[in-house]
Order: C-alpha cells, then structure tokens, then sequence
C-alpha cells in the first residue's frame, strides 16, 4: 500500500538481529539447540507444542517466549508458575543487546543474535489491509503470507485496537478459502446461556424460546472462515464442548439427535495471553494446543511507532477521500502521543478531527461529546481494556509519584518487577 511522503526524522540504519541461536546450556536437556529466523520468536516450557520443549519438571508449560529484537534479544515471561532470571533478577518484560543467559527453573538457556546488513532487506509480501513501515509489522506481513493456507487453527494475539480483525480478514482473503463464508463471533459479548447456541446451533423446541431450528456459527462458516474474537472469555465448559467439535471436526446441535461435519478454518483472536491463562489454570491447555497451530502477535502501537504517520494518511483518505490536510509539525505531535487504544483509537481520531476540521479541537474535545447529543456505547470489550489501562497509568503514575521517582523502590512497594514496571511508566508516557 502505498503512501505520501513521509517525516525525515528517520535514524541512520543500524545493524539489526537476523535471528536468534538459543542453547540449553545447563539443566535437564543441556545441549538442545534451536534457531530462528529474523521475526520469529520462540515459546519455551515444558508442553509439547513449544518451539523448544524442556523435561525440566521446574519449567512451567508456557514458560518464556525469546524473538530477535533490532540489536538484541526481547525476553517475555508467560506467566510461569517459578518466574524468569537474568543473572539474579527476575524479569516479566525485558530486551538485552547481544546475547544474554536466562535461567528458567533449573535450566539456564543461552541466546545470542545473528546481525547481517540493514541495506539488503528481504522481500515483505503485500497484505491487503495491512499498513506498515517497519519490521514490527514487516514480520507480521511475512506471517499471514506464510499462514494463508495454514490448514491448522490460528491464533491471532494482540493489545485491544492493534488490529486483530485486519489480519483475520487478510488470512481469509489470501486463502484457497477466500470464496467461502467469513463468519466472526464475539465470545465476550456472549450471554452465557446463549453462548453454545450461537456457537452450534439449536434444534427447534430445544429450550424456551426455541421457536424455530437456528444453525449456529460453525455451519455458517462451512466451506469458509471461523473467527472466534477473544476466545479466551469462554467459559470452561464451553471450552471443553469447543475442543470436542475441533477435535472431531463434526457437532451437534442443542436438542438434535445427529452429528453433523463442519469444514472451517479457526482463527482466534485475543488481547489476552492464553499460555500465562494455562499456567495458572484458567484456560485448558488441550484447547489451546488446538487453537495455537500457528500463532501470529500484533505489536502495540507503541512498539510501531513508525506507523503512525503512515496509518494517519491511510485514514484520512478512507474517511474523506483526499489526501491529509495535516502538516508535518502536526503529524509529528500525533507520532510522540500515546494512543492507549493502539489502531482503534487512532483511527477514531483521525475521523474526529477531520470532522471538526482541527486536530488541535479533537484533542480538545475527545473526552466529551457535542451539547444535547446522545453518549455513544463503547464495546464492553472495548471499555474493559480502557478501563484497564487507564488503572494501569493512573497506579504507576501514583506509585512513582509516592516513592520520589525511584523506580527501584516503587516496585518493591507496587510488589512488581522492576522491568515491568518500567514498561508500563514508558507504555503510558510517564518515562
């Protein structure tokens, strides 16, 4: 996709990582050697569908994930039961330059990066829907090429408003399924009565107010695309009923008497980390064995901060039809402000200021809607996650503020690591 010119504040090229050797170097399995390529990242523990299975019984299923960052290696704990260490700390969220030991139970891994020449890119696929203009959203490119075909279920993962329905709709649109139905269900926007019905499909008379026979979400999308939006919001028996139909590809409807095969890609999409919800045993690890066949991860608008200029273009076109109106000081205050709500958020925006015809009024007036107009509903899931991240800043911005700007002393207080705290002050702009 093409875009207009863009801000030349770019950095000079660096050397960047492509790829990642990581070796077991102590412990139960001392010798194990896996490698990534540039934009893979590895699951590490102890469950049989990690890139790198560890017999450490001190290892938790889903214990840590390992990519490649731009001068070294991004170390992500997975909610594991005995947490993760550099040296002697324990690190939730944590990127070190060159190579690094990190000790996982009783196993210490060694991981070290491969560097080659920034000045000869590989090739990036065009991924219809996709705006992108560096590595973060590079790799994600690369993985919905190599996914499109996949003929296991997908797991998409990614904050709320990182675009997780973009990359549903392109891995459908790439596939030899693409003439087939598209069908999305909002698992947390199920009433859990209703939730099997939606899902399965129901037999007239099979409960009150069954008054005619309903086919439910997977036989709508036989021949086609299944995408179950944030799947980890069903409830465990419904997690057991989900598993049994993917398992046997065939199922039944409530109140029917007969099975009935269904043909249909999964692809799930959470804003949640389903390997940290194993660990802790609030998700079945045999379902998200099944969900997990590939797995794609969108980075926080944060984290592609180069994308902000090109993604305000995109809309603004899409909204208005004609090129943006903004000059390159505006553009460059939208680039350094922090969009909690990611793609979603900016977008709305984008929308808004374009309407008011001034960004600096929709900044003014983002939190308030126009004299005698009705407050529009936000969605549940959407208004849970800005609940979330407005506790989050406001907690940190609370905690730092008590202990005098030590970060040090403010997670001993805050019970945190320091790393992740760290993460959450810079995440929300407050470092």
């Amino acid at each position: 996709m093409e875009e207009g010119p863009t801000l030349q504040r770019r950095r000079p090229p660096v050397p960047v990582t492509e790829g990642l050797a990581i070796t077991v170097a102590r412990g139960p399995d001392a010798g194990k050697l896996l490698e990534l390529g540039c934009g893979a990242s590895a699951q590490i523990g102890a469950a049989a569908d990690n890139d790198l299975v560890l017999s450490d019984p001190t290892v938790s299923r889903y214990h840590v994930e390992l990519a490649p960052g731009a001068t070294g290696v991004h170390i992500r704990d997975l909610g594991s039961l005995n947490g993760t260490f550099v040296g002697q700390v324990r690190v939730d969220r944590a990127s070190f330059e060159g190579a690094v030991q990190i000790r996982v139970g009783d196993t210490l891994l060694f991981a070290d990066t491969k560097r080659k020449d920034p000045a000869e890119p590989a090739p990036v696929p065009e991924i219809p829907g996709l705006v992108r203009s560096g590595a973060a959203m590079d790799a994600v490119a690369r993985a919905v090429h190599a996914y499109r075909d996949f003929g296991g279920a997908i797991l998409v993962a990614g904050e709320t408003g990182t675009g997780k329905e973009v990359v549903a709709h392109a891995l459908h649109a790439l596939s030899s399924r693409a003439s087939g139905p598209f069908v999305t269900v909002e698992c947390g926007a199920l009433p859990a009565t209703l939730a099997e019905s939606e899902l399965f499909g129901h037999e007239r008379g099979s409960f009150t107010g069954a008054d005619r026979r309903y086919a439910g979400a997977f036989e709508r999308a036989h021949g086609g695309t299944l995408v179950l939006d944030e799947v980890g919001e069903l409830s465990p028996q419904l997690q057991a009923t989900l598993l049994g139909v993917l398992e046997r590809r065939r199922l039944r409807r409530l109140g029917g008497d007969r099975e009935i095969t269904v043909d249909v890609r999964v692809i799930s999409a959470t804003n949640r980390d389903l390997r940290a919800e194993v660990n802790r045993g609030a998700f079945r690890a045999d379902l998200y064995f099944r969900l997990a066949g590939a797995r794609i991860r969108l980075p926080s608008l944060a984290e592609r901060v180069e994308d902000v200029v090109p993604l305000v273009r995109h809309f603004a076109r899409e909204i208005s039809g004609v090129e943006c109106p903004w000059d390159e000081v505006t553009l460059a205050a939208l680039e350094a402000r922090t969009w909690r709500g990611n793609v979603r958020e900016l977008q709305a925006f984008v929308e808004r200021a374009l309407a008011l015809g001034d960004p600096a009024s929709a900044f003014e007036g983002e939190d308030a809607a126009p004299a005698g107009a009705p407050r529009e509903i936000p969605r549940y899931r959407d208004a849970r996650a800005r609940a979330i991240a407005d506790f989050e800043r406001d907690y940190v911005a609370d905690v730092i503020a008590r202990t005098g700007g030590n970060a040090s002393e403010a997670a001993r207080v805050a019970g945190m690591d320091r790393p992740w705290l760290l993460a959450l002050l810079r995440k929300h702009g407050l470092r």
